[in-house]
């Protein structure tokens, strides 16, 4: 779902998958959400969250936000970093994390590296 919508389709390999933790939100057996949480050291040194999606026809319901808060509660204190696409500054910076790069590119699509903690 995340590298198809995104218009991202690869190999999405990069090894970390099975040493995180999986969280996710569904409803009547269908996923609605999801997020990755990966153990610090593996893509940063810092716990990261990653893979964040939410499914268009539960947009604009607060699971997003719901599921973040999720992770971050998961992180038990710890910092966290997360690669967030620019135009969701705004929405990461009301769960707490603040700028920490400048923008790059990621797949076509602007990035910043953010933490929080």
């Amino acid at each position: 779902m995340f590298v198809v919508e995104q218009a991202c389709v690869y190999l999405d390999a990069d090894g970390a998958d099975l040493v995180s933790r999986h969280l996710w939100a569904e409803a009547g057996g269908e996923l609605h959400a999801y997020l990755r949480l990966v153990p610090a050291g593996v893509k940063f040194p810092e716990i990261s969250i990653g893979r964040v999606i939410v499914a268009p026809e539960a947009r604009g319901t607060g699971l997003g936000k719901e599921l973040m808060q999720r992770g971050i509660a998961a992180a038990n204190g710890a910092p966290i970093r997360i690669g967030a696409q620019a135009h969701l500054e705004k929405f990461y910076g009301e769960l707490g994390f603040v700028r920490a790069s400048e923008p790059y590119d990621e797949d076509g699509i602007p990035h910043v590296e953010m933490t929080r903690g």
